[in-house]
């Protein structure tokens, strides 16, 4: 199958899918299967590189096809949280965040021909105080479970977040602001 002067987005996230429909009304879906493990000098460079591999990987199989990846990391103190496995791992996330600033990354790539775009964006956000009570309670709605440090900035009824400071669109999994600015404006 040739996809020709179609877009594709990179990544099976839910989030990110709506995300891009604020910059473009049609495109594909396909994940790319790769192995995002790379090495990094700066932790914050990881999404960037992920977001690439994942991007490269999909151009390849589809090259008449413009493609964007996209890959998000929650890091606090130099260390990143990823999407929990179980209750426990997510409560863990969620205590160390309590009361404290983190930064969220996203790089993305865009592949239009042979043009290659790829950026990282930072969002500096701010937790409130969580008690165990209300941890366990988000926890049961099985939200954190897919999605890297264990929260979703979107579930706003659990008011786990105070302020950001940067892109909210970012925080959710995809910088459309930045992906408009160097991609998409003309």
């Amino acid at each position: 199958m040739v996809i020709i002067n179609m877009l594709i987005l990179a990544s099976q996230s839910p989030r990110r899918k709506e995300l891009l429909h604020k910059l473009v009304d049609d495109f594909l879906i396909i994940p790319a299967n790769v192995d995002e493990h790379v090495k990094v000098d700066d932790v914050t460079d990881l999404p960037l590189e992920a977001s690439k591999l994942k991007a490269r990987a999909i151009k390849k199989l589809h090259p008449e096809a413009d493609v964007i990846g996209s890959d998000t990391v929650v890091i606090i103190d130099g260390e990143i949280l990823g999407k929990p496995h179980t209750e426990q791992e997510a409560f863990d996330m969620l205590k160390k965040l309590s009361g404290k600033k983190h930064i969220v990354v996203s790089g993305y790539c865009y592949i239009k021909g042979d043009k290659e775009i790829a950026n990282k964006v930072i969002t500096e956000v701010y937790f409130n105080e969580l008690s165990d009570d209300l941890i366990k309670r988000y926890i049961s709605t099985g939200s954190p479970m897919d999605k890297a440090g264990a929260y979703g900035i979107q579930d706003k009824e659990f008011d786990l977040v105070y302020r950001i400071k940067g892109s909210l669109d970012n925080v959710i999994g995809l910088p459309t602001e930045d992906i408009y600015e160097k991609c998409f404006k003309d």
